[in-house]
């Protein structure tokens, strides 16, 4: 995937300012695309060159004028090839990963506070994803709004963040168990 679909994609409801795709990447599109705002905006700039995005200046009064975007059709023709095309597996890359590769010739004690600020990072990033569903689903509860609810597409991705921070919270305090119970056995023995 570019990052060209994840901008897109991001339009696909409605018209957008470059600073308020960088705020939906943030809160949403971030569980699965993670852009810094800069990249965001050069690609806004190259999609309004190809045609899959239009832009509009708008006036305002005591601020400075902004540029709103939206997909055009050529747009969602590329979105409709991107989404036809077989999706390719995705592949982890985790500096914590090589630490607990590394454990048994490292100090655990640094690698289990690493591990703990990991899952409550994890913890802390679940919650806002909790949140966030909650807010998606209004007045409806999981099961209806997945049938019927508004835009189920933002709201299963938001899961999928929900269920990658939770399995890695748990990953995490469960590698920190396994380190200090060794410890404790070795200090034992």
């Amino acid at each position: 995937m570019a990052l060209r679909h994840a901008v897109l994609a991001a339009l696909l409801d409605e018209e957008l300012s470059g600073y308020q795709v960088t705020k939906a990447f943030a809160v949403g599109v971030a569980n699965f695309w993670h852009a810094r705002p800069q990249q965001v905006y050069a690609e806004l700039a190259k999609l309004e060159k190809e045609s899959l995005v239009a832009g509009r200046e708008v006036v305002q009064e005591a601020r400075p004028n902004k540029r709103l975007f939206r997909v055009t059709d050529q747009g969602l023709a590329e979105l409709e090839r991107f989404a036809a095309d077989a999706a390719k597996p995705s592949f982890l890359r985790d500096d914590l990963l090589v630490k607990v590769q590394a454990a048994d010739h490292l100090d655990p004690g640094v690698l289990i506070r690493r591990l703990l600020e990991r899952a409550a990072f994890a913890d802390e990033k679940a919650a806002s994803f909790e949140e966030l569903l909650r807010v998606m689903r209004g007045d409806l509860d999981e099961a209806e709004f997945l049938l019927r609810g508004a835009r189920v597409g933002p709201y299963l991705t938001c899961r999928r963040g929900l269920d990658f921070e939770r399995a890695n919270r748990d990953w995490c305090r469960e590698v920190a168990a396994v380190l200090r119970a060794r410890q404790e056995a070795g200090e034992g023995s």
